[in-house]
């Protein structure tokens, strides 16, 4: 239409270029805010209409229903927003149960911090500093999980078992161990930047002017793009934010020399990607094993082309499902591994006879 217009009568023109500014002087972002309720939601499940039941599932307290993602029709955004404020409740949740019902403490990290610096938590049993056999460490995979999750998604349409680290404390505290339940997804705060700070970042820069355009030009694309997405994501947000990350340190050799056991749940790492020199992957190879989605039965040889640990099947194709479905696997892996190293002989077992011999490539 736009090109017929073009290629019509000088008055056909004149409304396409009417037409045009027009556009042009509309407010997107307010128009979306205007087609979208208010991003105001309950800050309790019992204001969400949800609590848990015995089995530890997501239910509605008048119906007895599952979680219903589409509360509104034709609401994307603001049903992904109100599913992110559940997620933000479940998780202190989950908090609670790992100090109320797993009798976990709460330890504020870096356990020197000054009082003004950002700070994250772990949580621990009150022997894991100190207990003489064994220490279980619980680490959670990327994304908006925290401490004592595996998956949201599964904690909100599933039950608490499959979604959270539960089962793996409980049964880690009844078979004698001291047991850590690692954060790292929640490494930074994110604080609201003053105009002064914004303005400070644009106007700050040594480089020769004409570089210096050329690169805002570029940056000013890129923050365009990603403003855009931000906005049709969250269209009601208004403050622009900085990430302030907390210390981290690392001790890959005390790691090595006090670690027996590593297991991963469908791992997404990359020694390739990463700098990892040959005494990790070696010492990974010997560590290590990585439970993979797959449609073989459980702890069947997976092949793998990289040369970090040995793969075998979770029992399932769901990626967030594998941690669950390892569960028993994997406390095997570990008492096994327990065992050799107290008799101080390498364990030998069934699903990791088969690995690739990685050094013939």
């Amino acid at each position: 239409m736009m090109a017929q217009l073009q290629q019509g009568s000088p008055d056909e023109k004149e409304k396409t270029t009417a037409l045009k500014d027009l556009l042009s002087r509309i407010d997107l972002d307010e128009l979306m805010k205007k087609d979208e309720p208010p991003l105001e939601f309950p800050d309790t499940l019992e204001g969400f209409e949800y609590i848990f039941n015995e089995k530890g599932q997501l239910r509605h307290i008048k119906t007895g229903e599952p979680f219903v993602f589409n509360y509104r029709e034709d609401l994307h955004r603001w049903n992904q927003k109100r599913y992110e404020a559940l997620g933000e409740i479940i998780t202190k949740y989950i908090y609670e149960l790992l100090q109320n019902e797993c009798h976990l403490k709460k330890v504020t990290l870096p356990v020197d911090a000054i009082e003004t610096e950002p700070k994250s938590f772990i949580f621990m049993s009150e022997d894991a500093l100190v207990n003489p056999h064994k220490l279980l460490v619980l680490i959670h995979g990327n994304g908006v999980v925290r401490a004592g999750q595996w998956a949201r998604r599964l904690i909100i349409n599933e039950d608490l078992d499959s979604g959270t680290q539960i089962p793996y404390i409980k049964r880690a505290i009844e078979e004698g161990y001291g047991v850590i339940v690692l954060n790292p997804n929640e490494n930074y705060i994110e604080v609201e930047k003053t105009k002064a700070q914004i303005q400070l970042s644009a106007d700050i820069s040594d480089e020769p002017a004409e570089k210096r355009e050329r690169k805002d030009k570029i940056q000013k694309e890129t923050k365009k793009r990603r403003d855009f997405y931000e906005k049709y994501r969250n269209p009601q947000k208004e403050k622009e934010t900085t990430q302030i990350y907390i210390r981290m340190i690392q001790r890959e050799a005390e790691v090595k020399n006090r670690v027996t056991a590593v297991a991963l749940t469908d791992s997404v790492h990359n020694v390739w990607h990463q700098e990892v020199g040959k005494t990790i992957r070696e010492w990974m190879r010997e560590n290590c094993c990585n439970w993979v989605s797959s449609s073989e039965p459980l702890d069947t040889s997976v092949e793998s082309m990289l040369p970090d640990c040995p793969r075998v099947s979770a029992g399932t194709e769901r990626h967030e499902l594998t941690s669950w479905k390892s569960f028993p696997s994997i406390f095997k892996f570990f008492s096994e591994a327990v065992k050799a190293k107290n008799s101080l002989v390498k364990p030998t077992p069934t699903r990791r006879s088969n690995r690739i011999k990685y050094e013939e490539f």
